[in-house]
């Protein structure tokens, strides 16, 4: 992901036949400026969405957030400006935490007010956010090989290990992190010299563990899970892939490259198309 890659052709192996499982379209929301994450605030049933709009790696200002309803309509599109770039998001505490490139933005639930902003020193870029369910607020930055953890507003380093190699999204699920690998050697057009994969990280031993049948097959971007499945996009081919553990990634659904930080209600799968500047919804079956 990351920023408007030409066609770039990867070869997948070990992929399922996607005749198994697919994924249904039920609405696309467009006008989106690089739409990079669409994440639901479940207490309020919406959808916030981050328009990175320019480089995503520089801070000129221009980012903001958006509130679209959960049946694909525009509820506010220019909810929280003042940002340089936003990415993934979290909720913790009545706030909203949004990956800034070096930074964390705090917006106030209620108020839409952007109330402050984290450092995070030694952060390169910060990507995909997530909390866990005592609050405490994660972040990867994918160019370090680094997760972040923030607890009362303070980042802390909580994991850094090469097997993350490039980590994007991340997901909290219980007593771990699901975390998307972007892949090693990371080239200036954002392709890869090997493929990333899907890992998780034990919250109390913070162990980093490849989970089987999910490595070197795609440059994953953002992932999700949904009961027993894992979810993730393929910013590069823009692909969706669901992993049952003891299985393989199966294809489930394709779009334009360009499919980023996809989010959850439990039920639906929310597509950020980020080249195209729209959101899809899907069903799985």
């Amino acid at each position: 992901m990351k920023t408007v890659i030409a066609s770039t052709f990867l070869a997948i192996a070990g992929i399922a036949a996607t005749s198994a499982a697919q994924a249904g379209e039920i609405w696309r929301a467009s006008g989106f400026e690089q739409p990079e994450s669409a994440f639901v605030d479940a207490a309020d049933r919406r959808i916030v969405v981050s328009n990175i709009v320019g480089n995503p790696g520089e801070a000129d200002g221009n980012g903001y957030l958006s509130l679209l309803s959960m049946d694909g309509k525009v509820i506010t599109r220019r909810w929280v400006d003042g940002m340089d770039a936003p990415k993934g998001m979290a909720i913790s505490g009545g706030k909203l935490y949004a990956a800034d490139i070096t930074k964390v933005r705090v917006v106030d639930l209620a108020s839409g007010k952007l109330v402050s902003s984290i450092d995070v020193p030694g952060a390169v870029f910060l990507n995909d956010m997530t909390a866990d369910a005592s609050g405490k607020v994660y972040v990867t930055d994918m160019l370090a090989d680094t997760i972040y953890r923030i607890d009362g507003d303070k980042p802390e380093l909580f994991v850094k290990d090469a097997l993350l190699a490039s980590p994007n999204g991340v997901f909290a699920d219980g007593d771990r992190l699901i975390v998307a690998s972007w892949g090693k050697g990371i080239k200036p057009d954002f392709s890869t010299a090997e493929p990333g994969g899907v890992l998780a990280v034990d919250l109390a031993s913070r162990k980093v563990t490849p989970l089987p049948g999910a490595q070197k097959f795609a440059d994953l971007d953002g992932v999700i899970a949904i009961g027993g499945d894992i979810y993730a996009t393929a910013y590069m081919t823009g692909t969706l892939y669901r992993y049952k553990a003891g299985g393989k990634p199966q294809a489930v659904a394709t779009f334009k490259p360009g499919s980023a930080d996809i989010g959850t209600d439990g039920e639906k799968i929310f597509v950020p198309l980020m080249n195209e500047g729209e959101v899809a919804a899907l069903t799985v079956d």
